[in-house]
């Protein structure tokens, strides 16, 4: 398929083209594929770390505290939390994307109370059709079952109740709130909390299965508090869009991802793409480097570049190559 231009002008399609050209879809890079049945996102090449930054890590993990990360987008903070689970066999990670609108809550539990409602609304509107009379139910036929429906554990909550220890992954926590990091840190430092909605059942109610976040797993709340037995790893990220109190900073272990030099980029370059991809990107990493003196750029963009060179793409034709390594710092153009 040729197509043609806004002119009319007929295009030769180019031998990496899928779109206007061949009509099978390429393979895709290692960080976009999406293994089958996997709970976790993209399969991801061995993450890098120099020495002094792996020694950061096990101190957050000897020390049982929160690990923040900082470093530019794009640097690898997230990817930490996932390799730090495989690396230790815990698990898919339980990830918690922070916002401007997020709240603590968010994170702890979230209870559907409106569905609740009308279930039971409907179930008296069954019972009124066939004209049955209410029969008094058994103490553990009530509210016990029926409230644990509603109810599913967020990925701090479920980091807390699991049982064993999980790596719980806090996205971008500079985008939140002013307050948000202090009301996490409390809910850290104490290593429980309370779900009223539990709390306030009576006394013959002491347990209720909930689920935990993204999974058929349950786990039962005694008393309406879920309460820590494993200290989860916990990775928090940040791109320093905003400074965080002393009194949360001194309960952390800080690591500062640095800007990657040469060397690391081409090893970066080499576990994602091959030994073979670094010879073909000798000089994007040059206009990578020369670019992020006076931009905000990615590592990822960096490789997205060379996958499309690799694959046969021509970057120095129709801005190809600014449609990829374009300034992150930059609002887009009306």
């Amino acid at each position: 398929m040729t197509g043609q231009s806004a002119a009319g002008a007929p295009h030769d399609p180019e031998a990496w083209w899928v779109f206007r050209g061949p009509s099978d879809l390429p393979a895709p890079p290692p960080w976009r594929r999406f293994p089958a049945g996997a709970g976790t996102a993209a399969a991801r090449a061995p993450y890098l770390l120099e020495r002094n930054e792996i020694s950061v890590v096990n101190a957050a993990l000897h020390l049982h505290r929160p690990l923040l990360v900082t470093g530019r987008p794009g640097a690898g903070k997230s990817s930490l939390a996932h390799a730090v689970a495989e690396e230790l066999g815990l698990g898919d990670v339980l990830r918690w994307s922070v916002n401007s609108r997020s709240t603590l809550q968010d994170a702890l539990y979230r209870y559907d109370a409106v569905g609740r409602l009308r279930e039971a609304s409907l179930r008296r509107e069954r019972e009124a059709s066939h004209g049955s009379v209410r029969r008094p139910r058994a103490p553990r036929a009530t509210a016990a079952g029926d409230i644990g429906q509603y109810l599913r554990l967020g990925p701090l909550g479920s980091a807390l109740a699991a049982g064993r220890p999980r790596v719980l992954l806090v996205d971008e926590l500079d985008k939140a709130d002013i307050d948000l990091p202090n009301d996490l840190l409390v809910v850290l430092e104490e290593g429980e909390f309370e779900i009223p909605e539990l709390a306030r059942l009576p006394e013959h109610q002491q347990e209720v299965p909930v689920l935990l976040s993204g999974s058929r797993e349950r786990v039962a709340i005694h008393r309406g508090v879920v309460r820590c037995t494993q200290f989860p790893v916990v990775v928090m990220t940040s791109n320093g869009e905003r400074d965080f109190p002393p009194a949360f900073l001194r309960r952390c272990v800080r690591l500062d991802l640095p800007e990657p030099t040469g060397d690391r980029l081409r090893k970066i370059i080499e576990h994602n793409l091959g030994a073979s991809a670094v010879a073909a990107a000798e000089d994007l990493i040059e206009v990578f480097h020369q670019r992020a003196q006076t931009q905000t750029l990615a590592t990822d963009q960096l490789l997205a570049a060379v996958h499309l060179r690799i694959s046969g793409a021509d970057l120095t034709k129709d801005e190809l190559l600014g449609a990829v390594l374009h300034r992150l710092d930059e609002p887009m153009a009306p």
